[in-house]
């Protein structure tokens, strides 16, 4: 037969689209033409796959015309996924192996010039899209593993092409061997027994009002801005906010690892993990949102469903900051480019940190700040409105005197806090459906379930400090989880005037 069919899969955003290799060899000029929208790295194949092919001691058809198209044709393919089926489709339409048996499997893997098969990125999201199929998943070793977390998947794991080959010998060309079945059933893989705790918030030594706001804030998955001088601890407390959170459920973690599978940053032994990052303040744009042909996943994605920490938030890029805005109110981010798209999930907990003023040293008590009125506007402003508007919990980290941190009693183990932030985020959940930080406007009208005082004292507030209707929700929502981390159901005046604390008359 000429022509086989080869099934494997393509990355578009989150989602892993259908690919159908077509591999077809006819008398001719010999040649070995691959289309389909296919990116460099693809076209590059054609080397591989003819250098493991011969190495492999199997037959490549270098006297015939070979024209593989990868369909559909205005789909953009990337990377060397399509190593192994490009060479399994050359062997099926040279008549080596058989064809008819491939159309119940899907294979991805790069090939090595000696024909070994190398990982390929966003395995798990393969995997997820063969949800409710029949269809068999053939990945190399470090990406089968990562696969078989998917439920109910059947993933095959090969570590050579000659593993794949054997299977599709036909009947009378099988190894002697009975045992010898070419590759092997992968299944769960192996999680660490013990999982690496994060830094635990009894090593903070004061600090009660910025503990509080870290406590508020991992209750109902609040975003924290941080301000002071330098070296009061505002990185310590940002560290240990992912030891405060919930335990994440199976759907979660299985959005989380698909996502880091697609930047090649997951391994099995960060399962059930919320995932931390910090990148630096000169990241682009780009590398916190995303972006690139075709689309990957930014920080802000890759941070889903964890935690999103910024230190020195002036300091990024303005086309940065302002790309916050959008996955902020929303928890996504749509990336639109000239020929395609892609939207990735971006709810995370944003924790950033910023000094006062260039020096650090505004408002200090330890030292004088020396910078002059406007040049502490200008950094000021570097942050605009409506991003501060977005943030719902603002607390001053102030300076400790060295008496206050010598000899200081230690404080709330992150065990004790987490359980209470997790009965507040149950009580939420049960009321809602959702934690309070994701109500939106009817949401709210029903959840809150606020005294009259309480309501005409926020009121109040709000038209004296000129907040906007944002500014005005994301306070009934602060006040809700102080609520529930009360065990209260009605908020009441004292559950607002706290949460007034968080907001103050500057950032709103």
């Amino acid at each position: 037969m000429s022509l086989s069919l080869v099934r494997s899969r393509a990355l578009r955003g989150l989602e892993a689209a259908a690919v159908t290799v077509e591999v077809h060899l006819a008398p001719g000029l010999p040649s070995f033409t691959l289309v389909g929208l296919a990116e460099t790295e693809v076209k590059e194949a054609r080397e591989r796959v003819r250098a493991a092919l011969l190495h492999s001691d199997l037959v490549f058809p270098h006297d015939r015309r070979i024209t593989v198209n990868l369909a559909p044709a205005d789909l953009p393919k990337d990377s060397g996924r399509f190593d192994l089926p490009i060479a399994l489709g050359l062997l099926a339409a040279s008549g080596q192996i058989d064809s008819a048996a491939l159309a119940a499997y899907e294979f991805a893997g790069e090939l090595s010039l000696s024909g070994e098969l190398r990982p390929v990125r966003g395995a798990l999201a393969m995997a997820l899209a063969l949800h409710g199929q029949a269809t068999r998943l053939v990945l190399p070793p470090g990406s089968a593993e990562e696969a078989a977390l998917a439920p109910d998947a059947e993933i095959y794991r090969a570590a050579h092409l000659l593993d794949v080959v054997r299977q599709f010998l036909p009947a009378d060309s099988q190894p002697a061997d009975p045992n010898d079945a070419g590759w092997t059933r992968q299944t769960m893989p192996t999680l660490p027994a013990q999982v690496v705790s994060p830094p635990d918030l009894a090593d903070v030594k004061g600090q009660t009002g910025a503990k509080r706001a870290l406590e508020i804030a991992a209750a109902g998955g609040h975003s924290l801005l941080m301000s002071g001088p330098p070296g009061t601890g505002k990185s310590m407390l940002a560290e240990r906010l992912s030891g405060l959170l919930p335990p994440m459920s199976t759907e979660e973690a299985l959005e989380s690892a698909a996502l880091l599978s697609l930047a090649g940053r997951f391994t099995p032994a960060r399962w059930m993990q919320r995932p931390t990052l910090s990148p630096h303040h000169t990241a682009s744009a780009v590398a916190l949102v995303g972006g690139g042909s075709p689309p990957r996943p930014g920080e802000i994605s890759l941070a889903h469903h964890g935690v999103l920490y910024l230190d020195e938030l002036p300091e990024l890029p303005r086309a940065a900051l302002e790309a916050l805005r959008e996955p902020l109110e929303t928890g996504r981010i749509r990336i639109v480019r000239a020929a395609q798209q892609a939207e990735f999930p971006a709810r995370f907990q944003l924790v950033a940190a910023m000094n006062p003023c260039p020096c650090g040293y505004l408002g200090a008590t330890h030292r004088v700040c020396r910078c002059t009125p406007d040049q502490i506007r200008r950094y000021q402003a570097r942050l605009s409105g409506p991003l501060l508007d977005r943030i719902d919990l603002h607390v001053h980290v102030n300076a400790q005197a060295p008496g206050e941190l010598l000899g200081a009693p230690a404080g709330e183990s992150s065990a004790v806090v987490r359980a209470r932030c997790t009965a507040a985020r149950q009580r939420a959940l049960a009321r809602q459906g959702k934690v309070n930080h994701a109500l939106d406007g009817q949401d709210i009208e029903h959840a809150i379930q606020v005294e009259d005082s309480a309501l005409d004292f926020l009121r109040q507030a709000a038209q004296r400090l000129g907040w906007s209707g944002r500014g005005l929700h994301r306070t009934l929502k602060v006040a809700r989880t102080i609520a529930d981390l009360a065990g209260s159901e009605h908020m009441t005046t004292e559950h607002v005037a706290e949460a007034l604390q968080y907001r103050p008359a500057q950032n709103a």
